[in-house]
């Protein structure tokens, strides 16, 4: 197991360094000059050069990248003199517009991403397997039936059609939730959670459809294997072959699943965030990109892809345990 982990970790290391250069590449290395997109069309060939000069953009692209990497690990220095800024580790870059480093933005707005995208994930993996376990088990019934009706309607509604109907019934109408926000659960537990129950449930409630479906529909294949015949045939408690036979073996692509889309929303619910008007990782970038703020939006999808990767290490350690001939591979 351990070896089976050092390997990941060691892909992991080598996975996001290839990020980071293509990254820096893409927002540093293109023709057009980043402090000209920065500066915008206002600005004259002197203040571009001394915002490139500041920025270290006249320096060759390795002693740049060279310096991006140092910053986030022992900081870095913007500009000399008077002018100077500095960046404390893990520094990944400093926004001008702002004034402030993109780490301390990163800081500011990452805890609300998690908490919405954590919420939700627990209500969408009980609401959508359970769902999804029970009419396989009674497939067919009433009960089936409603249940893959409901996931239908899940699958095809909209984060900002459905958010703003909830909006509108708890919020504006029956004024039993307060408008979505963000509190530490630190400061008001009470607050953090009443401001956040309706992303969570918006998010939470149409990605159940998807699990619900998939966990059916794996549940119902595992059930005709042999195994499961075999373990019947043996006079198992029907509990116990449910249980720890058939959905051992149906969790399996569903940790898939969840895994890979916890990963990809730490990256940012951007349309979560924007409709209910919280201002998370996603709703940063996507303001910085309209802003043109480069050093934020690098920052932004550096932290996406490590989540996406640490998420990756995590699946395979629980698939490994879930299913130990993984560990072969």
């Amino acid at each position: 197991m351990a070896r089976y982990l050092i390997r990941r970790i060691l892909l992991a290391v080598l996975t996001m360094f290839a990020v980071s250069i293509v990254t820096f590449l893409l927002f540093f290395a293109v023709p057009t000059s980043p402090a000209y997109v920065m500066c915008g069309k206002q600005c004259d060939a002197h203040a571009i050069a001394q915002t490139e000069h500041r920025l270290g953009l006249d320096e060759p692209t390795y002693v740049q990248y060279g310096q991006f990497m140092k910053g986030m690990v022992a900081g870095r220095t913007y500009g000399t003199g008077d002018l100077a800024v500095k960046c404390p580790a893990p520094c990944l870059g400093f926004s001008f517009r702002t004034n402030e480093p993109v780490t301390d933005i990163i800081k500011r707005t990452v805890p609300v991403t998690v908490s919405i995208v954590v919420g939700a994930l627990v209500i969408q993996t009980v609401l959508g397997v359970g769902l999804g376990m029970i009419s396989a088990l009674k497939r067919g019934s009433v009960f089936d039936k409603t249940a893959v009706g409901v996931s239908l309607v899940g699958a095809s509604m909209q984060i900002y059609f459905f958010g703003p109907i909830l909006l509108l019934i708890f919020v504006y109408s029956l004024h039993v939730l307060p408008n979505p926000g963000y509190t530490s659960p630190f400061d008001n537990p009470g607050q953090w959670f009443t401001q956040l129950l309706l992303p969570w449930a918006t998010l939470g409630f149409l990605n159940s459809a998807i699990y619900a479906r998939l966990s059916r529909a794996q549940m119902l294949e595992t059930l005709s294997e042999d195994f499961v015949r075999t373990a019947r045939a043996k006079g198992l408690p029907k509990r116990k072959v449910y249980a720890r036979h058939a959905l051992r073996a149906a969790i399996t692509p569903i940790v898939t699943i969840a895994g890979l889309d916890l990963g990809g929303a730490l990256g940012g619910a951007v349309i979560t965030e924007t409709v209910f008007g919280v201002n998370g990782l996603g709703r940063t970038a996507v303001q910085a990109v309209n802003d043109l703020n480069l050093p934020v939006v690098m920052g932004t999808v550096l932290l996406a892809a490590f989540f996406i990767i640490v998420m990756n290490i995590i699946v395979d350690v629980l698939y490994s345990v879930i299913d130990p001939r993984v560990r072969l591979g």
